[in-house]
């Protein structure tokens, strides 16, 4: 029984021992609570632990909680193995770093889907020093497509009892859900019984991602024509929140008229007679209502909301009422504007159209127009400004002073509105010739001489012609105005005239005479000297020197009184002659020249060391010719 005794406090104290062991031995797990990863990219989720004996022998194991919270293990490790349990989701796509003898242990998962999105449980087992757990919920996250707004293309109006459609607002492919808020210019739009109505419709694709669709309906206003609306996606990442605004739009409205605006569009500023005048007509409402137009309490046709006058007059003043009638409710709505046409009437000119007045007297002329606004006056005369203002003054007229004056009446507030007016002044007299710049002309007598008189006067001057010796005067042309007239003749000069030209009206006769002088035409031709050698061949038996000299002198024209120049001719000829005559001589002295008439010689024979020299003169109208030998032969022998 002792031994008993003893057997029992032995196990008892082993037993004690072990209790004793135990109760100092721990394992302690710590974990994230939460790991966030974007769609498709790698989550790690760390595992540390404790433990405070032989952490040689601890034991790995990760375990998920299902959508339906039951716990199934993915992974088994020690020190010695790692096991990844197949046939899960995560078999081919985790993976453990660490073992059981580290104090950390990280879980790898690659291509992060949305059913990933689970807690995760890390289990420790220490073995003698027991075991404990952490656990971490991966959250994953995907970030919306950009937002799509759209509004309503129809008009909205403004009198419709519920709330009318405003547009819609879609979020695509986000998780978690996005959430979308309406705004109005800066102000956000939330559900008002009667006012505002928001519609969301949330839709799951197959893919797990969310697509959010928000309606917004709203009972509009007038200034909501001026409005502008978006909606505004918010969603979650990790580590935060984004948000992301969509393009702003604008809603056609619908409202009734309250007034009308009438106004002339063309042309800008002044109206004058003559323009054509577009009268337009805008409703503050919308759409524009249909428009009619009065003038002077009498309806005219328009096309939409313009009126268009053509060719106004000074009739067309008045008021001009544009009337708008409301589809809706037929109420009328009236707008005016008042049209002023501006005109000037056209030049009162004293005297009018023709004047006439004598030589050295005084013409006052005045020029005026009625206008609605004031005018100016200028006279032109020949395109120059003669005179500035209402009145024309020529003092001591004279001829010069005869002509057109045209007087320009303009408003010079307004440009196109002018007017024009005419006086044709004639300045009476005795005629007046223009003379001519040489009175003394030197003619030929081989052709016609022309001439022309140019006379002015009132009334118009008659022109005639004569001459001092009666020679034949023929008349080529004359051109007359009312005041002047030209006049050409032509005539043949035989001899020294003198051609008057005569003009004449009621008031007296003057003339102009033309001195034409006809030029004699006189040739002279100096003596020439020629040799010529017979046409059959000839020897010359002794070297014989022939000069041959032809002056040659063109016909002169010689006035009758020139007699000085035929007596120098004469005189060059006289020595020509002797310069001949001594040649000769010489030969003959030489014997190279004989010398008497017997003894002719035939010249179609050939004769050696003949020669023949030709003497002429333009004075004794004779040639000699002189053979070798001396013998003289007259030209009816040559």
């Amino acid at each position: 029984m002792a031994l008993r005794m003893k057997s029992s406090m032995f196990v008892g104290l082993f037993l004690l021992s072990l209790a004793w062991k135990a109760a100092w031995a721990k394992v302690q797990v710590n974990m994230e609570d939460r790991v966030e990863v974007f769609l498709g990219d790698t989550a790690q989720i760390t595992c540390m632990f404790t433990v405070s004996d032989s952490p040689d022998n601890v034991i790995i194991q990760w375990y998920m909680i299902t959508k339906t919270n039951v716990r199934l293990r993915i992974y088994y490790g020690n020190s010695t193995m790692q096991v990844v349990d197949r046939g899960g989701q995560f078999t081919d796509k985790i993976s453990v770093n660490g073992k059981g003898n580290s104090s950390e242990v990280v879980l790898t998962i690659r291509d992060v889907k949305v059913e990933d999105e689970l807690e995760f449980i890390c289990h420790v087992n220490g073995m003698t020093a027991g075991s404990d757990e952490g656990r971490t919920m991966l959250k994953v996250f995907a970030s919306p497509d950009r937002p799509i707004i759209t509004g309503e293309e129809s008009g909205i109006s403004v009198s419709n009892e519920n709330p009318s459609k405003i547009g819609s607002c879609e979020a695509k492919n986000g998780y978690p859900r996005p959430n979308i808020t309406w705004y109005r210019d800066q102000s956000s739009l939330q559900n008002t019984p009667g006012e505002v109505i928001v519609v969301t419709l949330v839709t799951k694709e197959s893919s797990g991602l969310y697509t959010v669709q928000s309606d917004l309906h709203l009972n509009v206003v007038k200034k909501d024509k001026d409005s502008f609306f978006y909606c505004e996606v918010s969603y979650l990442v990790p580590g935060g929140t984004k948000m992301t605004e969509t393009n702003k739009i604008n809603i056609t409205v619908y409202y009734p008229t309250t007034s009308l605006d009438v106004w002339v569009e063309s042309p800008k500023g002044s109206v004058k007679e003559g323009d054509t005048v577009e009268v337009h007509c805008r409703a503050d409402g919308n759409p524009q209502p249909p428009f009619t137009f009065m003038h002077n309490m009498e309806e005219l046709k328009s096309e939409l909301n313009v009126l268009v006058l053509k060719d106004v007059t000074r009739q067309s003043n008045g008021n001009i009422t544009c009337t708008a009638l409301d589809l809706d409710t037929y109420e009328e709505t009236l707008g005016q504007t008042e049209l002023f046409v501006d005109y000037l009437d056209p030049v009162v000119l004293i005297p009018k159209d023709t004047h006439v007045i004598a030589q050295g007297e005084e013409l006052m002329a005045t020029c005026n127009a009625q206008s609605s606004l004031p005018t100016h006056t200028v006279w032109f005369k020949k395109g120059k400004k003669v005179a500035e203002g209402h009145t024309l003054t020529l003092k001591d007229a004279v001829f010069d002073m005869a002509g057109t004056y045209v007087c320009v009446v303009k408003v010079p507030s307004l440009e196109g509105l002018e007017t024009t007016g005419s006086l044709r002044v004639f300045v009476q007299g005795r005629p007046e010739i223009k003379k001519s710049a040489d009175p003394v002309q030197e003619v030929s007598p081989e052709k016609p001489q022309k001439l022309s008189c140019h006379a002015r006067g009132y009334p118009t001057p008659v022109i005639t012609w004569s001459s001092s010796d009666e020679s034949q005067i023929l008349k080529v042309s004359q051109r007359e105005t009312e005041d002047e007239v030209l006049s050409v003749v032509s005539v043949k000069v035989t001899s020294d005239i003198t051609a008057y030209c005569n003009a004449s009206n009621d008031h007296g006769t003057v003339s102009i005479s033309f001195n034409l002088k006809a030029i004699v035409q006189t040739t002279s031709s100096a003596p020439s000297t020629s040799v010529t050698t017979p046409l059959v061949p000839v020897t010359v038996v002794a070297p014989v020197t022939v000069t041959t000299v032809t002056p040659v002198t063109p016909p002169k024209r010689v006035k009758k009184e020139g007699s000085g120049v035929i007596i120098a001719v004469i005189i060059i000829c006289i020595l020509l002659l002797a310069i001949l005559g001594s040649v000769l001589y010489f030969l003959y002295k030489k014997g190279k020249l004989p010398c008497g008439r017997s003894g002719k010689q035939d010249l179609t024979k050939p004769n050696k060391g003949g020669i023949v020299v030709e003497m002429k003169s333009d004075n004794t109208e004779e040639a000699v010719l002189l053979s070798v030998n001396g013998d003289k032969k007259p030209p009816s022998d040559q």
